[in-house]
């Protein structure tokens, strides 16, 4: 029998899960409601009724790509961050240029085909070190997408050289940037995001960025990193924060659309994707005192299709999370499982084990009842794994492949920069 206090309650979730898997737009409050308080699997079901409305022909991608690290040295010092060394600190290094070549020649070889450059606030790393490396990476393989940094680099950089934000944008694209990263949303709402990573660009700086990139002709994806203490309210401003940025985009014509390989047609200027991943405790100095659960991260991730409305795709973090919960977001509105991840190292740093190779990928889209396709990083299907005869068969596509190989790093940053 149902209690008469909650009845109202009940009705209102209701009505909102409905109107959202139609398709209509909802409000911050309404998505909190439905983040604290909607059954589980309603919300799963009308999330994924969203998807299905979108993707009607039950396909979910993955991309071959690897993260290459050019530096570590960093002087922005996150909180939740294990990877970065301080100037000058002995375990500080950067990388070569011939070194990021290799790296992407291997990622290449293995049918990667984009690359995500990311390194520390070096202090000595302006516009014009950015510029080098993405032409130089560029003309050695000119069919990698360079997917690549993120606001908080293009900050730093126009600092150390001096530009504008608009100046350093328009010479690093020219220079052969394709797409901007989400890198370094983590918690945008200002107080969560002051606390973990004091020295970093207010949230509202961050997507002055994205917007003044999106202007310019350079789409981005957007990321939300939970667990590090913020309130349930404040994740929901972290979702408004980004669909209001993607808003202007749409008002402004910078969507663009391009057609995709199961007929449907998708926004891929602005924000291309919005993909949520959970702090990872280990090595920095917040040491795991607050995580997000698996379930918060699964309501959100639905709670997150529901919401955004214009943003096209959904991506899970099982790098994050683990396989289990990366194939259980299937069922939750995400319609992308990410990469294969040839190379990662910053997340790893602070404690993610989970790794993957290019057959279990598959195996766990097609075992959630789903169509496993690879895709670009505008997410056109390359190729659609209809049956298991279609699937490829180079087992050396595997997670991290190389990350454990001992390989020439630079400590004179100096001569690494001028290299």
């Amino acid at each position: 029998m149902t209690n008469d206090s909650t009845a109202p309650v009940n009705r209102e979730i209701d009505d909102i899960l409905r109107r959202a898997a139609d398709g209509g737009r909802i409000t911050p409050d309404e998505a909190l409601l439905l983040y604290t308080d909607a059954p589980f699997h309603a919300l799963g079901e009308a999330a994924d009724a969203v998807r299905r409305r979108r993707y009607p022909h039950g396909i979910v991608t993955y991309i071959i790509d690897r993260n290459i690290n050019y530096t570590n040295v960093c002087v922005t010092a996150c909180k939740f961050c294990a990877f970065y060394r301080a100037p000058k600190h002995a375990e500080g290094w950067s990388h070569s240029m011939e070194e990021i070549l290799r790296r992407c020649g291997e990622a290449a070889d293995l049918g990667a085909t984009q690359v995500m450059l990311q390194g520390g606030h070096h202090p000595e790393f302006g516009v014009e070190y950015y510029e080098q490396l993405f032409s130089t990476v560029k003309s050695a393989y000119p069919d990698l997408v360079i997917h690549s940094i993120g606001p908080s680099e293009i900050i730093h950089m126009s600092n150390v050289s001096r530009v504008s934000i608009e100046e350093a944008i328009t010479r690093i694209k020219a220079a052969g940037l394709d797409s901007i990263a989400g890198a370094g949303a983590e918690m945008l709402p200002a107080r969560p995001r002051t606390a973990i990573a004091p020295l970093k660009e207010s949230g509202d700086r961050w997507l002055e960025v994205m917007t003044t990139a999106h202007r310019h002709g350079v789409s981005s994806t957007a990321t939300m990193m939970m667990g590090t203490g913020e309130t349930n309210a404040e994740r929901i401003e972290h979702l408004r924060m980004i669909r209001d940025v993607q808003d202007l985009a749409v008002a402004r014509g910078y969507d663009g659309v391009a057609e995709t390989a199961n007929g449907a047609t998708g926004e891929v200027g602005g924000f291309r994707s919005f993909i949520p991943w959970t702090y990872q405790p280990e090595n920095n100095h917040l040491k795991g005192r607050t995580q997000a659960t698996s379930l918060e991260y699964l309501r959100l991730v639905a709670v997150a299709r529901l919401f955004f409305d214009n943003v096209e795709h959904l991506q899970a973090s099982w790098l994050t999370t683990g396989k289990d919960i990366g194939q259980i977001a299937l069922h939750m509105g995400v319609d992308d499982l990410g990469s294969i991840m040839l190379e990662e190292n910053v997340i790893s740093s602070a404690g993610a084990r989970h790794r993957s190779n290019l057959h279990e990928l598959i195996w766990m889209i097609r075992s959630a009842g789903r169509i496993p396709a690879q895709r670009d990083t505008l997410y056109r299907h390359m190729t659609v794994h209809h049956t298991p005869a279609d699937d490829p068969t180079d087992d050396r596509v595997v997670s991290h492949f190389s990350s454990i190989v001992a390989l020439p790093k630079r400590p004179d940053l100096r001569s690494a920069h001028s290299s």
